[in-house]
């Protein structure tokens, strides 16, 4: 199969044979652009970031070390030797990374220029945020995050702009298939059972770059329209599975704020770029952190076979560790979040603030009458072998006042609601306790305190 895409303000072609090629390697080994460094080649480093455009006309940073051809198909690339202008002209943030001492060895300095080049594109002054998935051992972050903030207010140059390409039609080939609707993906899966369905990449590309699995036969996702949708249907939002976690959080941030929130500890932006919410159900991880907050709000999965379609309780999707209420050949076709729920709160414990896999992630809503529970969803991860509520501390916050002494036998309860295991992350008692605490934290929450660990005096 042959693919087109922009490279650099160019239109360039490219054979695909497995269909886990990935970009990285095709910008240094093909295109000789060595620029794009690998470094931990999962993602997480950011020196294989480059900005990619996609039919939205916003450009995006993205890690080139798990993103495959067949995912760039029509999309814009621009890597580090396309951030400065074609006669030699430096962009802006080159030049405040020049002034400000920004770089040292340099082996990460391509990867920071091009996500703060990203950034300046889209007006975004958050540089903690944006540069939270690019790392630098040498200059600390203090020299970046200044070169960021000189440059903001500069202009876009001109040859930022990305002219849009007309690609060859994407055609499926032999054991690789690239959809363009729901329904050719249905047909194709029903009677493929065995395939690999890839969205984002950002888990499975991980099978190849780290277990070099054969993915074969592989369905690319993120081609098909109408699973990329987000429709308001008056109480509750219906998002399609392959909505990105970045497109998720802008549309939950005015309704759920807290988990907009917890959402921009989800990887990094070059991560939650590509990353897909439907992925990260489908997945069954027992730490993801989607799941238990989706599981708090009462989230509805929609799940499909062929023409055949079911809906499904979020919570009852998850069998046991790595085992999924999922037919053979039935796919995730997306999930429907509830609105008005005013009182979600998501609390997500790991050892780094940014970019780190939870020990704890716990995700609760009450509705309260005349001051006493009348309904409870205490949903944690980290806790089981499965994204899980804890149906004991529920019946205990039933009914009653949701008073500090309420909050204590909830908390308490958990250790007859879970029995967690110790790994590198945390041990079993660290967990939970620390599952405990966020329960009473959660009162306190409600009662107006502040309970931001970042803001809270020792």
């Amino acid at each position: 199969m042959d693919i087109s895409f922009g490279l650099n303000g160019e239109t360039v072609t490219a054979s695909v044979n497995s269909g886990t090629e990935t970009l990285l390697d095709f910008l240094r080994e093909t295109q000789g652009l060595k620029g794009t460094k690998e470094g931990c080649n999962e993602g997480d480093c950011g020196a294989c970031s480059v900005i990619m455009t996609g039919p939205d006309g916003t450009p995006k940073a993205v890690n080139s070390c798990i993103l495959m051809l067949p995912q760039i198909q029509g999309r814009s690339i621009r890597t580090v030797e396309g951030i400065s202008g074609p006669d030699g002209a430096l962009h802006p943030v080159q030049t405040a990374m020049i002034d400000y001492h920004g770089s040292q060895c340099g082996f990460c300095t391509p990867g920071f220029i091009t996500t703060m080049a990203a950034a300046h594109s889209n007006g975004d002054t958050d540089h903690d945020t944006a540069l939270a998935g690019n790392l630098c051992r040498c200059t600390g972050y203090a020299p970046i995050v200044r070169a960021a903030q000189s440059a903001q207010d500069e202009p876009i140059p001109d040859w930022m702009a990305q002219n849009p390409i007309s690609p060859t039609p994407l055609r499926s080939d032999g054991a690789i298939f690239c959809p363009t609707s729901a329904d050719e993906l249905a047909d194709w899966y029903r009677d493929h059972p065995d395939a690999t369905l890839v969205a984002g990449a950002t888990d499975v590309g991980l099978w190849v770059t780290k277990s070099l699995a054969n993915l074969s036969p592989i369905a690319f996702l993120n081609h098909i329209k109408d699973l990329g949708d987000i429709q308001d249907k008056g109480d509750h939002l219906r998002v399609g599975a392959t909505v990105t976690i970045a497109q998720l959080m802008q549309a939950i941030k005015p309704l759920h704020d807290s988990l907009h929130s917890m959402f921009t500890r989800y990887g990094s932006p070059q991560v939650r770029n590509s990353a897909t919410i439907g992925g990260n159900i489908a997945n069954g991880s027992p730490i993801g952190d989607g799941p238990p907050a989706l599981i708090a709000l009462g989230a509805t999965l929609h799940l499909r076979h062929g023409a055949t379609r079911r809906d499904l309780a979020l919570e009852d999707f998850f069998v046991e560790y790595g085992r999924q209420d999922r037919l053979p050949g039935e796919f995730v076709e997306g999930i429907s979040i509830p609105k008005d729920m005013q009182n979600l709160r998501c609390y997500k414990l790991s050892k780094r603030f940014d970019q780190d896999i939870s020990a704890v992630c716990g995700c609760f809503w009450v509705d309260q009458k005349d001051g006493i529970v009348t309904q409870a969803r205490l949903a944690f991860g980290g806790m089981a072998g499965t994204p899980k509520r804890a149906s004991g501390a529920e019946e205990i916050l039933n009914a009653n006042p949701l008073s500090p002494e309420t909050m204590r036998r909830a908390a308490q309860a958990l250790a007859d609601d879970f029995t967690p295991m110790s790994d590198q992350r945390a041990s079993a008692d660290y967990r939970l306790q620390a599952a405990q605490g966020m329960l009473v934290r959660y009162g306190n929450d409600l009662a107006g305190a502040d309970t931001d660990i970042r803001k809270v005096a020792p």
